[in-house]
């Protein structure tokens, strides 16, 4: 099994590192496979709402440039996805949500490529606006019909310097034991291939409020 973790930071070893990297090492020891993908730095555009990936359909973004296909591929290819970012005015970066857009609408456009994979989110804060950066990332997870494990308490880790969030032991337990339950839902799905009926995913019906 391998998990897929992206970190939205534009620091690639900040406090959002350290906590992908938490979670990270409890999933290695128990066997399974871990990258972690630096987005947070990188120059990418947001999704213009062109709707290309809803026309041709192959996976792909239409827009040119940058790593966000790859990435996607990635995604596709893994048994379980990290999504982690640092909180900015009481939100994740600019950069990750113009990833996550484009990645997670490519998705919802190609039979919901994420559908049933094991999804987790975290964010790195100095002080406040953590609770809606998470649930913000918590959104693409759900939105997808992915499974999402669980801590015990919110997937928060906090520090201000880079790498001083290993000093919030109780944000460091959080991480751990989001780790250890991410690996044990993904051992439960994969034990469960061939031995628990997966249902088709339904057609989504679409709806606005406007008449």
């Amino acid at each position: 099994m391998k998990v897929v973790a992206f970190n939205g930071s534009p620091r690639k070893e900040g406090n959002t590192y350290q906590g992908i990297r938490i979670i990270c090492d409890e999933l290695e020891k128990e066997g399974i496979e871990t990258e972690i993908i630096q987005v947070g730095s990188k120059e990418i555009r947001g999704c213009t709402a062109c709707n290309g990936c809803a026309k041709n359909r192959d996976e792909k973004c239409v827009l040119p440039g940058d790593e966000v296909n790859e990435w996607i591929q990635k995604m596709k290819d893994a048994d379980g996805i990290v999504l982690g970012a640092p909180v900015h005015f009481s939100g994740i970066g600019g950069t990750m949500k113009s990833f996550l857009d484009r990645a997670f609408y490519v998705g919802s456009n190609n039979n919901s490529l994420f559908r049933h994979k094991v999804g987790a989110a975290l964010v790195a804060v100095r002080r406040s606006g953590g609770s809606a950066s998470l649930d913000q990332l918590n959104h693409y997870l759900a939105y997808s019909e992915m499974v999402i494990p669980t801590s015990n308490y919110w997937n928060i880790i906090h520090g201000t310097r880079p790498g001083e969030s290993i000093k919030d032991e109780e944000g460091v337990q959080i991480m751990k034991v989001l780790g250890k339950n991410m690996a044990w839902i993904l051992k439960l799905v994969e034990n469960g291939k061939g031995v628990v009926d997966k249902h088709e995913a339904e057609r989504k019906t679409y709806m606005n409020f406007i008449r």
